[in-house]
């Protein structure tokens, strides 16, 4: 559960540390946003000579929440951070990613939305 004004980790190497939440995309009344959503965020730290700049404003898809997500089976899942990873403002393909590679462990439900290339470039599909 990620709302307005949510510190997330940034976990892809474009550079951008930490990002702040401003917008959950998908609808008007929309608050929350949970595994799979897309976001649009401002970058609040990263690191010198990267693709990414501080104060940046970029859309990402959210990949891992601290609340306990449901899955179609009945379990639940949940990780230790709330993560995103950056996505290229590419037209021909939202699902794109800006990154080259992805840090820590992405839950199966990325792929089956989409996101194909998250999850292979992903060290761990859980």
């Amino acid at each position: 559960m990620i709302q307005d004004r949510s510190l997330v980790v940034i976990a892809d190497n474009t550079g951008a540390k930490v990002g702040r939440i401003f917008k959950v995309l998908g609808g008007s009344k929309k608050r929350n946003a949970s595994i799979g959503d897309v976001v649009i965020l401002s970058v609040q730290s990263a690191e010198p000579r990267k693709m990414v700049k501080k104060k940046e404003v970029l859309t990402a898809v959210v990949v891992r929440q601290k609340k306990a997500y449901r899955r179609a089976d009945g379990s639940y899942i949940r990780f230790d951070d709330n993560a995103v990873v950056i996505l290229s403002k590419n037209a021909k393909d939202p699902f794109e990613p800006k990154a080259n590679r992805i840090f820590g462990p992405i839950p199966r439900e990325i792929v089956e939305l989409g996101y194909q290339k998250i999850g292979s470039m992903a060290p761990e599909v859980v």
